[in-house]
């Protein structure tokens, strides 16, 4: 597959001459910039555990928290609390910057120093200012002493053969390692319907994928930096394709039967390892022949891997309902259409197209990778909201320019990956903030006019990259495999340009853009025909999350707006609820007056969507369309908005259409036909609640759960009754006047209150829960819990017998709450036994439960131990009577307090910048992250994973899930 690598290092030309565009002559980026110094704590609000402290960080001004936080504890590199630890943006930037310089330098691609010196400036600036991002290896390798990985996405390759397959393996457990993602297809292995050399039977390729799936699960339990991300793809052809597609399907159906059980079956819980295939998304590889066969009804051949032949035939439309079945089931397999994908390969005499990456983004030979860069759109939006086309079309040039740069210095995790990678020099250029610059502008994201926006830049950006690979070319080289592909690559340019023609512009802002990228295209297919390219492929619309978040945007990738409220943490401690600034300036750019604005705007916040807000023109709600919430985007907005964008891209787009509960396997078949038949290359589908391996999405297999606990309690009490004759219960009555008290809570947004009274000796006796309004089925519930609850103690059953059985029951409602003792719940009747422990149980009863208070939980960070100082022991029934109750109540207002002073109108960074202006802020014990906040005001469910790093919920970034409390992801860049 490899051809003779070209290095760069003998130049065809002089080098590139550049042009200052964005950073100023004699002024460094940096000087132009106000800095600042914070310190960056960052806690597992689950636990109340610090996980990371660095102090006296620096960052510019403008630079929110968040995006500050994200870095320092993503991409700072040396130990913390040393001196080789790297405590500002400036050395970070520098690191990564001065190392693509000098490479630039020695490779010949600058005509002179000065250029260099522009180069270094603009890229300085870009990044400084987020007008874009490399992906994550390159923050985390570049300038260091570590392996100079530049890469996210990785795709291998396996043959019919053991070793192959054990090789497959180390490969993948290599690239898992360096916190990337890989993907491969299968097909070349022969089936469980074929026989062997040796005249035995094929174990088939689903078998070798669990030993892949437990390697990956492996190397996932002992990530630090990123989590293993797979793709396995298998062709439809395939005799064994009916079992590929019922794996992952089966195997949820397993997870529920255990669930149901009484094991711990949650994302990250200790019992879910037991299941198989959970470490890999799943694809079929459809052809155009199997598609056309859906649509007429007849039969398909599933061919012998060896010779091709057909040995069995099964009805195509049968095969196709098992596989959306199996999606609606589990989300799994996902579609990527083959005919499409190498009917726009550029190298097609070099091999097929057989995988992609992870997220389904980058689509290119087997054993190749590619590193990634994003752009964020919402900078390139001029105050008079006019998109500045050609401000864009420089600083593509600029990104382009370092990222082919970057493949001179890379290291590649295996020898057959670097040959290939340096051969072909794939990129992926993207963006980021599409869904917040269309809302900005007044355009909806599933409208015509917000569709034919993001055809117009993404071809921009394709066509300026190809542009500058053509000049490249002339200057160090064509890519090694360019002489044998140049017709083919020719052919998809020209491909790209007649797209490019058909684009229906609406408006003067796509005009214009539209304008540039038909010049743009024009000089590729000319400077291409002369100078050839210097890079195989060019763009890709990857997730960007914790890139996204380094950007400070709004919206992830091609996705649109999440939800119209965000949550936001700032300088000096604190938090905030806003609204999404790009709304108010939506609102104006559609002719709202201030006092219009300001009233949708307050409603929106208190709402958390647009329906009757006050003045708000229904022609406009479609701006304001989201994600999730009142006014979610149907299911063919997300698949229209991807055909337009896909015929300007090299390769994919990393993007999961969200269905709701309610989807039936019909719109999932309709949502995959029309995938095909308006050219996308993949498509992928989540169902609401269709995992049980997602938090929030378990009360069906609860209530069967409490059922039978409930049947077992009721066989203990037959059994007591039985024995009631010699062991003779005596119930101990509450005196008529006793001590009681009444406890407020919310728990994942549900309100409530209990009374708890007690024993003259401090002992509790009752307990009464009100919930619901009264006459309420949920309130007459409750009262007769809260009866038998009291009966129980006042006939002797210990207080920890209960704790012990209703703590950690997972139901709805459940999630953060307003008590800073007990910061999550997984159930309300997991919260009032935590609570009724701490406050009725002894210290040491608590200990032996696992039950902390929040001053406990601090004194443990700071001391080691949990244990109380002496003159505050004793349990709180002890103190009802003492003096130190006076005292114990005092420290935990105070602890309180503490932790809800957070409603100063001003803020002030711990190095002493001059303060700043912020609205009123939510207290501490209601939502910390967006998606926590949207559920508060929606009270619907965001169906996605609980960070394992800091607790709160992550919120979908293109295919995957990202933490934007700290950036973790769930495999993307």
């Amino acid at each position: 597959m490899t051809e003779t690598v070209n290095t760069g290092a003998a130049r065809k030309g002089k080098g590139l001459k550049l042009e200052r565009v964005f950073s100023t002559k004699g002024v460094h980026p940096y000087d132009a910039i106000t800095w600042e110094r914070r310190d960056v704590v960052q806690q597992n609000w689950k636990t109340g555990e610090t996980v990371f402290e660095q102090r006296g960080v620096e960052f510019p001004d403008f630079w929110s928290v968040n995006a500050s936080t994200i870095v320092t504890t993503k991409y700072f590199r040396g130990a913390v609390g040393t001196d080789a630890r790297e405590w500002s943006l400036k050395q970070l930037i520098d690191r990564v910057v001065k190392t693509y310089t000098k490479a630039g330098i020695d490779n010949g691609y600058f005509a002179g120093d000065a250029d260099a010196e522009t180069f270094e400036h603009e890229l300085t600036w870009l990044l400084v200012n987020q007008y874009f991002s490399f992906n994550s290896p390159v923050w985390f390798n570049v300038g260091t002493p570590s392996p100079q990985q530049v890469s996210a996405c990785f795709i291998l390759s396996v043959d019919d053969s053991m070793d192959s397959i054990l090789n497959w393996y180390k490969e993948e457990g290599f690239i898992f390692k360096g916190g990337s993602g890989a993907g491969l297809n299968l097909s070349r292995i022969r089936s469980s319907k074929e026989l062997l050399s040796s005249g035995g039977t094929a174990s088939g390729p689903v078998s070798f994928m669990r030993g892949a799936d437990a390697s990956a699960g492996t190397i996932k339990s002992g990530g630090a930096t990123r989590r293993a991300a797979k793709m396995v793809v298998l062709d439809v052809d395939h005799p064994d394709i009916e079992e590929f597609v019922e794996t992952k399907m089966n195997e949820e159906h397993k997870i529920r039967a255990l669930r149901d059980a009484g094991f711990d079956m949650d994302l990250g819980g200790k019992d879910i390892t037991s299941v198989q295939y959970q470490n890999a998304n799943n694809s079929v590889r459809v052809t155009d022949e199997f598609m056309r066969a859906v649509e007429d009804g007849t039969e398909f051949g599933l061919k012998a891997r060896g010779t091709g032949e057909v040995i069995e035939t099964v009805d195509a439309r049968g095969l196709f309902r098992k596989i959306s079945e199996a999606a609606w089931s589990c989300a799994d397999p996902g579609l990527q259409y083959d005919d499409t994908i190498n009917d726009w390969h550029t190298n097609p005499e070099t091999g097929r197209i057989t995988a992609s990456n992870p997220c389904s983004e980058y689509m290119s030979l087997d054993n190749s990778s590619c590193n990634l860069a994003s752009l964020n759109l919402l900078k390139f939006l001029k105050d008079d909201d006019t998109f500045d086309a050609a401000l864009f079309a420089k600083a593509v040039e600029f990104i382009i320019t370092a990222m082919d740069i970057s493949i001179c210095f890379a290291d590649f995790p295996t020898e057959a990956i670097g040959d290939t990678t340096r051969d072909y020099r794939q990129l992926g250029i993207g963006y980021a903030n599409l869904g917040a610059l269309l809302m900005a502008m007044g355009l909806g994201y599933d409208s015509d006019g917000g569709r034919s926006m993001a055809a117009a830049i993404t071809s921009l950006m394709t066509g300026t990259s190809y542009k500058r690979s053509a000049e490249l070319a002339a200057i160090v080289g064509p890519y090694a495999g360019y002489a044998r592909n140049a017709d083919a690559h020719k052919r998809v340019m020209r491909k790209h340009q007649a797209a490019n023609d058909v684009v229906r512009v609406l408006h003067t802002e796509d005009s214009r853009v539209h304008k540039l990228a038909t010049k743009a295209w024009a000089d590729v297919v000319k400077l291409g025909e002369k100078n050839g390219f210097r890079n195989a492929q060019a763009s890709v619309l990857a997730p960007t999350g914790t890139i996204g978040f380094m950007m400070d945007c709004d919206t992830t990738g091609i996705e649109p707006d999440f939800s119209l409220v965000k949550f936001k943490k700032l300088v000096g401690g604190g938090s905030m609820q806003i609204v999404n600034q790009t709304i108010p300036r939506a609102l104006k750019k559609m002719g709202y007056q201030p006092e219009q604005v300001e009233a949708i705007v307050a409603y929106i916040a208190e709402h958390g969507h647009v329906v009757d807000a006050p003045g708000l023109k229904l022609e406009h709600y479609e701006v304001f369309d989201t994600a999730m919430g009142a006014r979610s985007l149907k299911p063919m907005g997300h698949v229209r908005m991807m055909a337009a964008a896909q015929p300007f891209l090299s390769g994919a787009i990393s993007k999961t259409v969200n269905l709701p509960e309610t989807a039936t396997v019909e719109e999932i078949e309709d949502v995959y036909m029309q995938s095909w038949k308006l050219g996308l290359k993949a498509t992928a589908i989540y169902r609401d609640n269709c995992k049980v391996g997602q938090p929030l999405s378990d009360g069906g297999g609860k209530a069967k759960k409490d059922a039978a606990d409930a049947a077992d309690a009721a066989a203990a009490a037959e059994t007591k009754v039985v024995e009631k004759v010699v062991y003779a219960p005596t119930r101990k009555r509450l005196p008529k006047s006793r001590v009681s008290r009444t406890t407020s809570f919310t728990v994942g947004g549900a309100e409530g209150y209990m009374t708890s009274g007690a024993h003259d000796d401090g002992e509790l006796g009752e307990v009464f829960l009100k919930l619901g309004k009264q006459g309420s089925t949920l309130a007459g519930v409750m009262d007769a819990f809260s009866i038998a609850v009291s009966i129980g103690l006042q006939y002797g059953v210990p207080l920890e017998t209960y704790v012990s059985k209703f703590t950690n029951l997972r139901f709805e409602p459940a999630g953060l709450t307003d008590d800073p003792d007990v910061r999550m719940a997984q159930s309300i009747m997991d919260y009032i036994f935590r609570r009724l422990a701490l406050d009725y149980l002894s210290f040491e009863d608590r200990a032996g439960l696992g039950i902390y208070s929040a001053e406990e939980r601090q004194r443990h960070l700071e001391t080691g131990s949990y244990e109380p100082l002496v003159e505050e022991t004793g349990s709180a029934s002890e103190l009802v009577e003492g003096s130190l109750v006076e005292d114990k109540a005092s420290v935990v207002e105070e602890g309180r307090q503490a932790r809800l002073e957070t409603t100063d109108v001003e803020t002030k960074d711990t190095h002493g910048s001059e303060a700043r202006e912020v609205p009123a802020q939510v207290s501490s014990g209601q939502a910390q992250t967006t998606a926590e906040l949207f559920e508060k005001l929606t009270g619907t469910a965001v169906d996605s994973p609980l960070c394992m790093t800091c607790g709160t919920k992550m919120r979908p970034a293109g295919s995957c899930y990202v933490c934007e409390g700290c950036g973790s992801t769930s495999g993307c860049s």
